[in-house]
Parts: structure tokens; sequence; C-alpha cells
């Protein structure tokens, strides 16, 4: 697909915990009122999006009704939604209902002369990442096939360290095997996730490490134990450009997150 700009606009968001039900709440936040203010709050800035990338966690009970509420949501957009699936979701149930032509969870785009490879880390009944076999398998292909186009990957777990010792029990096991394939493939710019629920932007051998806060809760960077932090929900944005360079910032929603229960010990 051509592009009259010289880059393409691209939209993160994650983790975003919807609920069964749109009144419950999980840490004491209506994830779904969150959901909704960071959604807005990027469709209502100077920006005009290509795509969106939903990056796990979509939903915190993983049941039809989350995904329909979600679907709804994304379909109001003008652009369209790849959604991967985190440790808290079904992908099962993801497919069934995430699978229209605006909003669906495939994993591979062609935009301009960029590539946007989607990779499910997911592991069933763990909390933790890892990539299986056929994914670096995929990605692989991918590379090998679009060789003359810059690449984007997208994952939900994190695959370098975040700091804090109890979320990094959580990191793909196998990131080795992943640093190892992108070595033999130049064009792959950057790696972007979700799951840490908190910001970092880290540069490596010329490859760009993004996360992305939750619409929802956030937790306290470079922590030993499971700690929530007092910070508002945001989005990333992302801008590819053709000559392979990417701009990209966060921005957060001005009002406070309130109702967060920070004496939790987990969920």
């Amino acid at each position: 697909m051509a592009f009259e700009s010289d880059f393409i606009s691209v939209l993160q968001i994650t983790d975003t915990h919807i609920l069964q039900s749109p009144e419950a709440t999980l840490l004491g936040v209506d994830t779904a009122r969150y959901f909704n203010i960071v959604l807005n709050s990027a469709i209502s800035s100077n920006r005009k999006f290509d795509l969106c990338l939903a990056t796990g966690d979509l939903a915190q009970d993983p049941a039809p009704e989350s995904y329909q509420y979600l679907l709804n949501k994304l379909e109001q957009l003008e652009f369209p939604s790849i959604c991967l699936p985190g440790n808290h979701d079904d992908l099962n149930v993801m497919q069934q209902i995430l699978c229209t032509k605006t909003v669906n969870c495939r994993k591979h785009v062609i935009l301009g002369n960029w590539q946007i490879i989607a990779l499910y880390s997911q592991v069933p009944d763990s909390a933790g990442g890892h990539l299986a076999n056929e994914e670096l398998i995929f990605l692989e292909q991918c590379l090998n096939q679009n060789a003359g186009l810059f690449s984007l990957i997208a994952v939900h777990h994190h695959c370098i360290s975040s700091g804090s010792a109890w979320m990094d029990t959580m990191i793909i096991d196998n990131a080795p095997d992943l640093f190892g394939l992108i070595q033999r493939h130049s064009n792959v710019k950057a790696i972007v996730n979700g799951h840490i629920h908190q910001a970092m932007d880290i540069e490596i051998n010329s490859l760009r490490i993004l996360t992305t806060p939750s619409t929802c809760f956030q937790f306290e960077p470079r922590s030993e134990h499971f700690s929530l932090a007092d910070e508002s929900p945001g989005y990333r944005w992302l801008n590819l450009y053709q000559d392979g360079s990417i701009a990209s910032d966060l921005v957060r929603i001005p009002e406070p997150l309130s109702g967060l229960q920070m004496k939790t010990q987990g969920y």
C-alpha cells in the first residue's frame, strides 16, 4: 500500500484488562472507563493513525463479552487494529470475536515500505513469555521474504530486563533466540511490547526496544516485589519513516487514576 505521507503512524495501546462486566473494577480501577479515555485521547489528537497495535492482556476476564466490548470500541476507529494475546487472554476466544475486516488477530501487514510482524509469546496457564519454534520460523520467513522492507516486531511479553525482579521472572525465556535471529536481518528496526505496565525506550545495536504503559494501572519501576505506581494511563505513538528511522513518544492522559488500591499484593 502506497502512502502520501513521509511516514506511517502507529498507535499502540496495551494491557487494557477489560472485565466481563463493564461496571466491574480491577484493583479498584474501572479498566473499561480508562481504556475509553485513553482511546479518545488518541483519536482527538492531531495525529492521523494508519494502524493500531493492541499488544495483549486485552481482557482480564477472557470471556466473549470482554472481547466484544473491545471490538465495539476498536471498530469505531477510522483505521484497522491488530490484536495480540497476552498471558491473561484466551487466544481462541479472541480469534472468534476479533475477526472482522478492520479488527483482527492477523500476524503480518505491509504498509508502505514497512512490515509489521506480530509474534505470540503467550504460554498457556503461565504468566511467563516464550516464543514457540513456529513463531521464530514465521518471523524469519517474513524477514527473508520481505528483505527490502523495514520491519517492526510487536509482541506482548518483554524481551529485555525491566529492572523489576518479580516482573523479570515473566520475561520471554528464549529471548536470546529472538535476538540471534534479528542480528541476521538488518531490516528489523524496533520491537514494541506491553506486559510490564511501564515505559522503556532502549536502543541495542541499532535496534530500538519500546514498552508502553497500560491503559489502566501501572507498575512501580525497578521494584523487587509486586508494586503499583500512581501514574496515569497512556498510549504510545510511532512514526515509521521511509528511510527506516522511527520517532515515538508516550501520551498520558491528564486525569489522575482514581480508585487504585495501592496496597494490594497482586491480581
